[in-house]
């Protein structure tokens, strides 16, 4: 069984969320302003035949795709702050008890046990996206 964080490493860990969230601001903005940019015709070229404009529906799905997962992983530091402010941090959401300290590290917005994130994983299909950890 893990002990429950110390006041020094919620400290820690949050200041990790925060800058985590703070750079994840930045990239959105900064991802969402080349999408604004870059029209879907830029994307096509001149040419419009099927093959460019499957290229170019690609190219606009991996972007969109990218800011999807930075969202997701904004909602899921948004939600860890939430639970150091309600100080429910670093337990886990099944079995209440305290995550390693070492899995926080790794991915702060965890809210399972090792144990019990990879039951989740198993019975989930998709289970590992940031938001689900």
């Amino acid at each position: 069984m893990a002990e429950a964080l110390t006041p020094e490493q919620v400290r820690e860990l949050e200041q990790q969320l925060r800058e985590r969230r703070e750079y994840l601001r930045g990239e959105i903005r900064d991802e969402l302003a080349r999408m604004e940019d870059q029209h879907y015709s830029d994307l096509a070229g001149s040419v419009h035949d099927s093959g460019d404009e499957s290229v170019a529906d690609m190219l606009s799905d991996l972007q969109y795709g990218l800011v999807d997962r930075q969202v997701e992983e904004m909602r899921a530091i948004e939600a860890a702050l939430q639970r150091i402010r309600e100080g429910r941090y670093g337990h886990c959401q099944v079995c209440d008890e305290p995550i390693e300290v070492a899995r926080l590290r790794a991915q702060p917005t965890a809210t399972r046990c090792l144990e019990h994130q990879a039951e989740y994983e198993r019975n989930h299909e998709g289970a590992g996206a940031p938001g689900n950890l």
